[in-house]
């Protein structure tokens, strides 16, 4: 065959390759407990602009933040844009680093111009999206507003996390102090001020608060919050008011319901606030350690490598914050420890905040053979997936080919941003496999390498060790077997388990059916077939109210004989007949203590989230402000929990009640 043929063909096999339909994506977020999951809310009505920094990201998060400039131009836009417009202030977002490196002009020219603006300053102690370095010159909150006062701006409002022990007398003192609590009122007030106004929000940055908190350097409340999920229903509104990752999905029984992620949790509690009684604080409490599964590995064989023939090429994929960009790094120095010619880049950008990450790797005999790093449509040989959503996207899909690509992908459903947002987002497992069994066929190996890692290490931030080590045993990976234990001990992070974690990996693809077995102990046991729903439902109305409402319930749901119809009736008479009134919280709740005890050891006192209806006071926002209630508040859930009788009778003074 003539080059030009050869080419010709080369062409025709990208073509065929670059052809996927993007199923779901993996955006980037927020992390759990970010400054901004708070200052970026704004009054109903209002409008902000963003700009550089991790506010960017508010723009799809449904936050009416639109636009957004350069470094230093921040709130220029409107000086041109107010004055053919009909709206009469806008808000912009600014972080401290920004403000510290440039954007002190940008408010300098909006005060000149006279503009009616709003600059939101977050002084999170940090540069975040460039790996949390301190500000030049030593930048502080109160210097800040020291300045824009210098600068002429009259009104300026100090906004601030009251967990975080600021010196308010640092502070000028003709500014308003408010607690984070305030800032939709604060906001409000300030966009009716005529001229540039300033509101400095003072939170650190959480993945600094993580950091810091290790090295014993930052408050670490000696709290968790746990949600009894008996008491949730699901609605959503804790992602709402905290727009946190940290909330993750629970299937159970009776439906969907939320958790706390305790490993991605940094206790802003902020997601207290959503307008539900399920939410507890534990004091004192620690997680319980999973239990790891024992499990001596047989003999493996060693994989025939493929001779590298011009370029290797190699694609790594995974969810910003996980560790991904470690693989890409063990892998380049094993190149270079077995003599062999690497090139690597990382295509990350905001991904360290839980978005999508690829790393393109290319290994050759020599490094004159490596001219471009970038791995082009269909050259893939080897695809690392440390997630399946961004394994199956069709950015990754088109690099692959089939026939040419082989792949070891982590399976495991990752949950991502859209579900703070989005109560019913579930990640489209079976589609997602599907579009790589498709492309890769034969050689594809799928398996749940975080729920492995849980298992069988303890943590799943093992899983993409694990994915690594899959990909080499089937022969992905023309690295020797020494060269890569040698490029993670020279990394130097949890050497030993990252070493057994590759092992693990080994072992996974060659006896997928035994990882599996160990897997299943673990899993949820739902009920599946349409009888088992209807009886677990029943079982807990008899609970709720007495065996009279089971037989009701019973006696509608036997007279469906359309199977198709019979399981959404079972599940919204069901759904209708057990509303959450006092009584069944209370009644719930006295399993609480119960249920915290199988997730954590060591409670010292446990707190009780709840807006008594009569009781409470209504917040700034409308809605009935919560009130903490110490474990006394048990006893009375004792006895409310015996006057269920009177629910739906004229004497139930909590049926007069909207909710």
């Amino acid at each position: 065959m003539s080059s030009d043929s050869t080419c010709l063909a080369q062409l025709e096999a990208a073509k065929r390759a670059d052809n996927a339909s993007e199923t779901v994506a993996r955006i980037p977020y927020f992390c759990a407990g970010c400054p901004h999951n708070s200052s970026t809310k704004l009054p109903e009505g209002a409008r902000a602009y963003a700009g550089i920094g991790c506010h960017y990201m508010a723009q799809w998060m449904d936050r009416e933040t639109l636009g957004y400039t350069h470094m230093g131009g921040e709130g220029a836009n409107w000086i041109g844009e107010s004055a053919f417009s009909t709206r009469k202030h806008v808000f912009q977002n600014i972080g401290d680093g920004t403000y510290n490196h440039s954007g002190i002009q940008a408010i300098r020219a909006a005060v000149a111009a006279g503009t009616n603006i709003t600059y939101k300053i977050l002084f999170n102690d940090a540069v975040a999206m460039t790996g949390g370095q301190g500000n030049d010159g030593g930048l502080s909150a109160a210097r800040i507003a020291r300045e824009v006062l210098a600068m002429g701006i009259e009104t300026v409002a100090l906004v601030y996390d009251d967990k975080e022990d600021l010196d308010l007398s640092a502070f000028p003192k003709d500014i308003s102090k408010d607690d984070r609590t305030q800032l939709l009122s604060v906001q409000k007030r300030l966009s009716e001020t005529a001229g540039v106004s300033v509101l400095i929000y003072v939170q650190t940055c959480a993945a600094e608060k993580r950091r810091r908190r290790k090295r014993g350097k930052f408050p670490d409340p000696n709290k968790r919050i746990f949600i009894n999920s008996d008491v949730c229903e699901g609605c959503g509104d804790c992602g709402v008011q905290s727009n946190c990752v940290a909330i993750a999905p629970l299937e159970t029984a009776l439906g969907r319901k939320r958790m706390i992620d305790q490993s991605a949790c940094n206790k802003d509690f902020s997601c207290v606030s959503g307008f539900c009684p399920s939410f507890v604080t534990l004091e004192g409490a620690t997680p319980r350690k999973a239990a790891i599964t024992a499990l001596d590995l047989p003999e493996m064989p060693l994989p025939a490598m493929a001779p590298i023939k011009g370029t290797w090429n190699v694609v790594v994929t995974g969810i910003g914050g996980t560790g991904v960009v470690t693989l890409g790094a063990v892998i380049a120095q094993a190149a270079q420890l077995d003599g062999k010619g690497a090139g690597m880049m990382e295509m990350a950008g905001l991904a360290q905040k839980g978005g999508a990450v690829h790393i393109h790797c290319r290994l050759a005999e020599k490094p004159a053979d490596i001219s471009a790093i970038r791995v082009a449509t269909g050259e893939c040989d080897v695809l690392i997936g440390g997630d399946l959503v961004v394994s199956a996207g069709a950015k990754t899909l088109g690099l692959t080919q089939s026939g040419r690509t082989g792949a070891v992908v982590n399976s495991h459903e990752a949950v991502s941003g859209e579900f703070t947002r989005d109560t019913e987002f579930q990640i489209p497992h079976e589609r997602l496999s599907l579009s790589l069994e498709a492309r890769l066929q034969e050689r594809l190996d799928l398996f749940d390498a975080s729920a492995l890692a849980e298992t069988l290490m303890g943590d799943s931030i093992f899983s993409n060790m694990m994915v690594l080590g899959g990909a080499w045993q089937r022969g992905y990976l023309p690295l020797s077997h020494d060269a890569l234990k040698a490029a993670i001990a020279l990394n130097g992070a949890a050497v030993e388990k990252n070493l057994r974690a590759f092992e693990l990996g080994r072992w996974a693809v060659l006896h997928l059916n035994e990882a599996q077995t160990l897997l299943a102990p673990n899993l949820i046991k739902l009920p599946q077939t349409l009888d088992e729903k209807i009886a677990t439902r029943a079982d807990h109305l008899k609970a709720y109210q007495g065996r009279w409402l089971q037989k009701r319930y019973l006696a509608l749901v036997s007279k469906i004989e359309n199977p198709e119809l019979k399981e959404p009736v079972a599940k919204a008479y069901h759904k209708l007949l057990t509303y959450k009134d006092e009584y069944e919280v209370a009644r719930l709740h006295r399993l609480t203590r119960a249920k915290a005890a199988e997730q954590f050891e060591n409670i010292d006192r446990i707190t009780y989230h709840l807006a008594p209806p009569l009781l409470s006071k209504l917040g700034p926002d409308g809605r009935p402000l919560k009130r903490q209630f110490g474990a006394w508040i048990e006893k009375a859930f004792g006895v409310l929990a015996r006057f269920k009788f009177l629910r739906g009778t004229p004497f139930d003074v909590f049926g007069y009640s909207a909710e």
